[in-house]
């Protein structure tokens, strides 16, 4: 299954975490070959679980890059963290930066 068969199902779940520069440096070297944090990753997991419910993907955000970041977009840190969240949905969801292919 993928992203899109959430269309399909009563139930679906995303998770979300918020993480440290660190955390999210870790992750981001680990599985995508980038030796710095960034703000939002997102993980397609695309499965339905044994309960029918049908588990989207994992949003992870860095609430550091999000302090860093909230001024320069006119946000406070938790306008800037939620939209960090509607970011990776977005990606979970299939849309992408236009550069990437």
């Amino acid at each position: 299954m993928n992203a899109k068969d959430f269309l399909n199902q009563k139930k679906v779940y995303v998770s979300v975490t918020v993480v440290s520069d660190k955390e999210m440096k870790d992750l981001n070297k680990k599985y995508l070959g980038r030796d710095y944090p960034t703000d939002v990753l997102s993980f397609e997991i695309g499965e339905l679980q044994d309960d029918g419910a049908f588990y989207l993907g994992d949003i992870v955000v860095n609430k550091e890059q999000a302090q860093r970041q909230a001024s320069s977009y006119d946000n406070d840190v938790e306008k800037e963290i939620a939209e960090l969240v509607e970011h990776g949905m977005l990606h979970l969801l299939g849309v992408h930066h236009e550069e990437e292919k």
